[in-house]
């Protein structure tokens, strides 16, 4: 089972290295090891969509990423990106995000972008990480300014799997389409004052600055966040079947760690902070501290 799922991991490489050209079942049947028949049923047994459709998808929310942040016309981008028409560009946009990419430039208003997280992603659990093999950890001083959170609360989840089983994964999508104050979404745990009734300790969301005037996405809350000082935590750089090892070296580390050796203290009286885990950076993890009285 397990060379299945990195056989269709190493599919999913290859389409984002080759997404702007040309891509047959051949190149996919090349990268996964696998005939081409093979897979093709592996690819959509464990991506729940077939490979033409997971390229569509993924081409039309890069497109969208592209409208949004540079300028550039909308033939340009249905061309680059592999679409024979700007016509059908046009059409496969609407389908996926229900307005045509010219409004969406003009308006750059929320939508649920298509995330592929690589399936080795969803087969891996803590439970099965060697202590043996942690890595190397390191620790600064960040500081984030007042601010606002745009979240999306879950019922009762205390970590990611349990959320994404109750709100559904595309949230992050949606997210990854909004301004965010420091360049991408955020998960939070959060103290108990920012929590509802019934309502989940992990979330996901943006932060925006406190007078932020746009969109807010229908189901989701706003929170006020104070100054405060974080210590990151940022692991080393890791392959995506180790990402299990890497989350679980960053919470060691930030579970062993004394703030008091360098004169503060936890202040979990604001929520700790996950980034997206991206091997090619490390995971990063921060936890909020306050100064010692009279340090």
């Amino acid at each position: 089972m397990w060379e299945q799922i990195l056989a269709v991991q190493q599919m999913q490489e290859y389409i984002e290295v080759h997404l702007k050209g040309e891509i047959t079942m051949a190149d996919l049947a090349r990268a996964s090891g696998f005939s081409p028949w093979h897979s093709y049923r592996l690819f959509r047994q464990h991506t729940g969509l077939t490979p033409t459709d997971y390229i569509r998808r993924l081409r039309l929310s890069q497109s969208a990423m592209r409208l949004k942040y540079e300028k550039c016309r909308v033939i340009d981008v249905a061309y680059e990106l592999g679409f024979g028409s700007v016509d059908g560009y046009q059409r496969a946009f609407l389908r996926e995000f229900g307005c045509n990419p010219g409004e969406y430039a003009r308006r750059k208003g929320p939508i649920t972008l298509f995330i592929p997280y690589g399936v080795t992603f969803k087969e891996l659990r803590k439970e099965s990480v060697d202590m043996e093999q942690l890595q190397s950890v390191f620790v600064q001083i960040q500081r984030r300014q007042e601010r606002k959170a745009i979240i999306k609360r879950g019922v009762k989840a205390e970590d990611y799997f349990p959320y994404c089983e109750e709100v559904g994964c595309d949230v992050w999508g949606l997210l990854h389409s909004m301004d965010s104050l420091y360049g991408e979404p955020v998960c939070l745990w959060l103290p108990e004052q920012y929590k509802k009734p019934n309502t989940s300790t992990y979330v996901q969301g943006v932060e925006v600055e406190t007078d932020y005037t746009g969109t807010i996405p229908e189901g989701f809350d706003v929170i006020a966040l104070p100054e405060a000082e974080y210590l990151a935590f940022q692991g080393e750089p890791y392959a995506e079947e180790n990402y299990s090892a890497a989350i679980l070296a960053v919470q060691h580390a930030m579970n062993r760690y004394d703030p008091s050796v360098i004169g503060y203290q936890w202040d979990d009286a604001n929520p700790r902070i996950q980034l997206e885990p991206r091997g090619v950076r490390g995971y990063i993890e921060l936890r909020a501290i306050k100064r010692i009285p009279g340090r």
